[in-house]
C-alpha cells in the first residue's frame, strides 16, 4: 500500500527484506542458545531450582502478595496523576499569566527531579511530619513520588494533545459563540484524547515499572522486592529474575493490548457512516399546497 509516508516496496526491495528478515532470525537464534548453553554451564536450569514455581507457596507466599502491591501502588498514581496531569497541561494553556506561570514553573521543577529522589524526599517527610505507620509509609512515599513525577509528565503530554488539534476547530468554537472553558471540555479534549492514547499508555506502563523503585530503596514489598525474599529462601536467584521479568511484560502487554482496543474503538465511533435518510425517516414531510382563491380569469391567488 502506497501513502505519502510510504512507498510499497517492489521486488528488489521485498527480497532485501525477507534476506534482512532471515538474517535478524538467524541471529537471535543463535544468542539464545548462546543463553542457554550458559545457563545450562552454569547449573541454572537444573529443576530443583525451578521447580519452587510450580508449587502455590511461592507464588501465595511471595510472588502474587507483591504483584498486588505493585497493582496497588500502580493503580493509585495513576488514577491520581491523570486528573491532576490534565488540569495543570490545561493551566499551562491558560490566557491568564497568574495561572500560567505557576503551573508551568510546577511541571518544569518536578519533571527534572529524578523519581527516586522524590521518593526518598516522601518518605523521609512522612517520617519527619507525620503519624503514618511504617507499615504503610512504603507504599504513600513511592506513590507520591510516582504522582509528582508521572502528573508532571502528563500534563505535557495533555498539552502536546490539545496543541497538535487543527486551529480551526477552536475558531469554529468561537464563532458559534463558545467560551474557551466549554471549548476545551466539549470540543478539544474530546478529540485529543485518541491522540494522547499511545502517549498515555506508555507512561502508564513506566508507572508500573517504576514501583520496583520503591521495592530497591524503601523496602516497599512489591513484586522485586517479594523476588528477593523468594530468592533467599531457594536459592534461585537468576531464575526468579527471568520469572519476574516474564510477569512484567506479560501485565505491560496487557495494558498495552488494552489501550490499542480502546484507541481502535474510539477512533471507529469518530467514523461517520454517510449515510443517507428517506424523507420518511429523517421525519421531512412533503410540502402542502395552500389552498388558493380562485379568480375570474382562472388564476389562482
Amino acid at each position: 500500500m502506497t501513502s505519502v509516508l510510504y512507498d510499497a516496496p517492489g521486488p528488489r526491495a521485498k527480497r532485501r527484506n525477507i534476506v534482512y528478515t532471515a538474517g535478524f532470525l538467524a541471529v537471535l537464534a543463535l544468542l539464545c542458545w548462546w543463553f542457554i548453553s550458559v545457563m545450562s554451564d552454569k547449573g541454572q536450569l537444573e529443576w530443583s531450582l525451578w521447580k519452587p514455581f510450580t508449587e502455590a507457596q511461592a507464588w501465595t507466599t511471595y510472588l502474587l502478595p507483591g504483584l498486588v502491591n505493585t497493582l496497588k501502588a500502580a493503580a493509585l498514581a495513576m488514577v491520581i496523576a491523570l486528573p491532576l496531569g490534565a488540569i495543570f497541561g490545561i493551566a499551562r494553556m491558560s490566557d491568564h499569566r497568574w495561572i500560567r506561570v505557576p503551573a508551568s514553573v510546577v511541571v518544569e521543577f518536578f519533571r527534572a527531579i529524578p523519581v527516586l529522589l522524590l521518593m526518598l524526599f516522601a518518605n523521609q517527610l512522612y517520617a519527619n511530619s507525620s503519624g503514618i505507620s511504617s507499615d504503610v509509609r512504603p507504599l504513600y512515599a513511592v506513590v507520591t513520588g510516582l504522582v509528582l513525577y508521572n502528573a508532571s509528565v502528563l500534563a505535557e503530554v495533555v498539552r502536546a494533545g490539545i496543541l497538535s488539534l487543527p486551529k480551526g476547530q477552536t475558531e469554529a468554537a468561537k464563532a458559534i459563540g463558545l467560551r474557551k472553558g466549554q471549548t476545551m471540555t466539549s470540543i478539544l479534549l474530546p478529540q485529543s484524547v485518541t491522540a494522547m492514547l499511545p502517549a498515555l499508555v506508555s507512561q502508564l506502563v513506566v508507572i508500573v515499572k517504576d514501583t520496583a523503585l520503591g521495592g530497591a530503596i524503601l523496602a516497599f514489598t512489591e513484586l522485586l522486592n517479594a523476588r528477593g525474599t523468594l530468592a533467599a529462601n531457594y536459592a534461585n536467584v537468576i531464575p526468579s529474575f527471568i520469572v519476574v521479568a516474564l510477569i512484567y511484560i506479560v501485565l505491560n502487554l496487557i495494558l498495552t493490548t488494552f489501550a490499542s482496543w480502546l484507541e481502535r474503538r474510539l477512533r471507529r465511533a469518530k467514523k461517520s457512516t454517510g449515510a443517507v435518510l428517506a424523507a420518511d425517516l429523517a421525519g421531512a414531510e412533503e410540502p402542502v399546497a395552500e389552498p388558493g382563491i380562485r379568480t375570474g380569469d382562472g388564476r389562482t391567488t
